[in-house]
């Protein structure tokens, strides 16, 4: 079985990487100075500026140690023709990815803002030779749900509304965790993207977020909150935007 080989001299990035590896029980090697690769190896992680080091055919230079780990784990499998990939999502604060082929798990990953998982799991699904894609998405936070979806929806050949209930589980990668069960879990299937509406309740809770991110001298108003709920602003920008309608 082919393994990930590590190589860099950033002190910081090794670090993470390897604390990264050895928590999802992936198994890995470290590469020596001079960048020789065993035939062990079947992709390699580095940094941006050490990628011309290595002389090799599957390279991983990507700043961020997490998404470089679940891109090469999507490589390492990338030498199988899959049926069908799904794609398990859990909306929330952070979004859970978990990438499956034939019931193996492939990938995994936790993405911050809903707007960069649709790019997430395109970089994932280019690693991966298939013939059918599904993405089972969680219906615990509906508004920050439907944004995924629309944003996802051409990426995939069907895309289902999963109940969620019971999915969240003890785990260091909680949404992870969750994400890998959505996948495994039957859901509703879409005919089209729904429509992004968020409730008062959520408006309201943003507004609160707000008073919270400023340190208490920032309430933005209910129109910034919506602008934030559907995803056209930040919390950060609309809390900038509320100091300037105020002139502060």
């Amino acid at each position: 079985m082919k393994v990930i080989g590590v190589y860099t001299n950033d002190f910081h990035f090794f670090y993470e990487v390897v604390r990264l590896l050895k928590g999802k029980g992936e198994p890995f090697v470290s590469l020596g100075r001079d960048g020789a690769v065993p035939p062990t190896v079947g992709v390699v992680i580095t940094t941006p500026m050490e990628k011309e080091s290595i002389r090799f055919g599957k390279v991983v230079a990507i700043e961020e140690p997490d998404e470089a780990i679940s891109t090469a784990r999507c490589l390492l499998a990338g030498g199988t023709r899959y049926r069908t990939i799904i794609v398990g999502i859990d909306p929330g604060k952070s979004t859970g990815l978990a990438v499956f082929g034939e019931g193996k798990l492939l990938a995994s990953e936790t993405v911050g803002a809903p707007e960069l998982v649709a790019s997430t799991i395109s970089r994932l699904l280019k690693c991966l030779d298939y013939s059918r894609s599904l993405a089972r998405v969680g219906h615990g936070d509906p508004t920050k749900g439907n944004r995924i979806i629309r944003a996802i929806w051409s990426l995939f050949d069907e895309v289902e509304l999963v109940d969620e209930t019971g999915t969240s589980v003890g785990s260091r990668e909680p949404d992870v965790a969750a994400a890998k069960r959505i996948a495994m879990t039957k859901g509703i299937l879409l005919d089209e993207p729904p429509v992004v509406k968020p409730t008062p309740g959520e408006v309201r809770d943003i507004q609160r977020l707000s008073r919270i991110e400023s340190q208490g001298s920032v309430t933005i108003s209910a129109s910034l909150a919506y602008s934030v709920a559907m995803g056209d602003l930040t919390l950060s920008q609309a809390i900038s935007e509320q100091r300037r309608c105020e002139g502060g």
